[in-house]
């Protein structure tokens, strides 16, 4: 059994998570780990100087546990897809992969961490510019939701405070831009990462 860990990260709005749930539909033997489904609750975060929730920190996850995800899936892949209620090989796309399981980490501050970023076989960085950004962000509906100023005053910063650290610590990441049309990302990624699926599966 072979496996391969995709990792897609990106700004917040960005569209990782689209991407992400394209690519699993796309690729046999895959599912999809969520950093988003990680967050601490919110009584434990921390509030800065300007009274704003640091959300946008690795401290602000449970990343042992998202971790713990992870491991169990590259202890035995199969099962970890049964106990999701995901059939093996259930896919759209015919690609010869019958012993490649491939994992979608997908998060805003996936390749900040050395622990999980080690893992990743394939790094992709989804990239809108900052006024696509703060109208998406500003047209979703958070629970909390979020208080005025909060993007100029920490989201933006601290993406580009995190950005600049995932930089000088990660090689190998492909910047996509994410105001290209969603098929035509998804057609890139998916032909990038079955590649990587047909030569897995014709080693010994």
């Amino acid at each position: 059994m072979k496996t391969l860990v995709v990792g897609v990260g990106g700004m917040t709005n960005g569209g990782k998570s689209t991407l992400s749930k394209s690519l699993h539909h796309q690729i046999p033997n895959s599912c999809i780990i969520a950093q988003d489904s990680y967050f601490k609750d919110d009584s434990v975060v921390p509030v800065d100087s300007n009274g704003f929730k640091q959300y946008d920190m690795l401290s602000a996850l449970h990343m042992d546990t998202m971790m713990s995800e992870v491991d169990s899936w590259r202890r035995d892949p199969e099962s970890f897809l049964r106990r999701r209620g995901l059939n093996p090989e259930d896919t759209t796309l015919t690609v010869e992969a019958e012993d490649v399981y491939v994992l979608i980490v997908e998060g805003f501050l996936i390749f900040n961490y050395r622990p999980l970023n080690e893992l990743f076989d394939k790094r992709y960085f989804m990239d809108i510019p900052y006024d696509v950004c703060k109208r998406r962000r500003s047209l979703r509906v958070y629970t909390p939701p979020d208080p005025p100023g909060y993007f100029d005053g920490h989201v933006w910063p601290m993406y580009l405070k995190n950005r600049q650290e995932m930089e000088n610590m990660v090689s190998g990441i492909v910047f996509l831009d994410g105001l290209k049309p969603k098929e035509e990302l998804l057609d890139a990624v998916c032909k990038d990462v079955c590649w990587e699926i047909d030569r897995l599966s014709e080693k010994d």
